[in-house]
């Protein structure tokens, strides 16, 4: 299920905001990253190296496009510091009204996310 990842990079966090990355492969980063692992021997996604916040309330990774709630949670556990990161690193103004739904807004959201984890973990 896990197919090929896009590097963790700047172009790639644009390509997410610029919806060049489908949304399965964005959903499969923000899993990757958070330490979902599917194991193909079973069928069965491996969540031992996920935080116990999010492995206690999302045993398997949620559709983070799909679904609000966890998309919610990921904001929340951006730290403070981090949270205008696509601002300050990128230069991203944001979404234009009348150009973005919640699709838009959720992607925005992971690419942040994922944007945050680069920063606390070089």
């Amino acid at each position: 299920m896990m197919s090929e990842l896009p590097p963790l990079s700047a172009e790639t966090i644009w390509a997410i905001i610029n919806e060049e990355i489908e949304d399965a492969a964005v959903n499969q980063m923000v899993w990757y990253y958070l330490g979902y692992r599917y194991n193909a021997d079973n069928n069965k996604w491996d969540s031992s190296s996920v935080d116990a916040q999010w492995r206690d309330e999302y045993p398997e990774p949620p559709d983070f496009i799909e679904n609000r709630p966890p998309t919610v949670k990921l904001t929340r556990s951006i730290p403070k510091e981090n949270k205008q990161l696509l601002k300050e690193k990128l230069g991203f103004k944001g979404y234009k009204i009348g150009e973005f739904g919640p699709r838009q807004t959720r992607r925005a959201t992971m690419a942040n996310w994922l944007l945050s984890y680069m920063e606390t973990n070089n």
